[in-house]
């Protein structure tokens, strides 16, 4: 690892989210992001301020860059999915967020998707997890389970490109890998 700081130089990453994101889920990787040199977009359903979910309360707010109906998955290397209850809720039934989402799967390949926590909801709905090696929080288990998916209880899991973490106490290492995935680019499905 040279200088940290440069690593993701003239990368760009989208973070999809709407109101009751949970907070850390995207301030943490974020900064993780932005850190490594990212330039890094929010893109949501509608312009403004979405605002996050704390725990048990609702949190702060963060300003859109980018409206989903606006965006195009070519512009972006990598997609980051925080979770929260209410947000992969909401984004799962968007047609234009699940198009935007979809568009990070092309042709054989993908480019390096993280979802964390409720996050892998809106991949199992786009019917992008069969045969993948998951985590998630547990009480979508089943829920990616029966969208084929090979769910795993551990703190990040990497199949091809997608990152998978069960819930905030496991940023560190999922911020971690998927920065090392974004580095490593596009992934070829076998």
């Amino acid at each position: 690892m040279s200088d940290l700081n440069s690593q993701l130089n003239g990368k760009k990453i989208a973070i999809l989210a709407t109101n009751g994101f949970e907070q850390s889920e995207l301030l943490s990787p974020r900064s993780a992001l932005l850190e490594a040199g990212a330039l890094v977009e929010v893109v949501s359903l509608e312009r403004g301020d979405i605002t996050a979910w704390d725990e048990n309360q609702w949190g702060e707010r963060v300003t859109v860059d980018r409206v989903v109906s606006e965006a195009d998955s070519a512009e972006y290397d990598a997609l980051l999915l925080p979770g929260g209850l209410f947000n992969p809720d909401t984004l799962r039934q968007d047609s234009e967020a699940k198009a935007f989402v979809d568009g990070f799967f092309s042709a054989g390949k993908n480019k390096p998707i993280a979802a964390i926590c409720h996050g892998p909801w809106l991949l199992a709905e786009i019917n992008k997890l069969r045969d993948r090696k998951v985590t998630s929080y547990p009480s979508i288990k089943t829920d990616l389970i029966n969208a084929g998916a090979n769910w795993v209880d551990q703190e990040v899991c990497v199949d091809e490109g997608i990152v998978t973490s069960r819930s905030p106490a496991d940023l560190e290492a999922f911020n971690r890998k998927f920065i090392e995935e974004i580095k490593e680019g596009v992934h070829r499905h076998h």
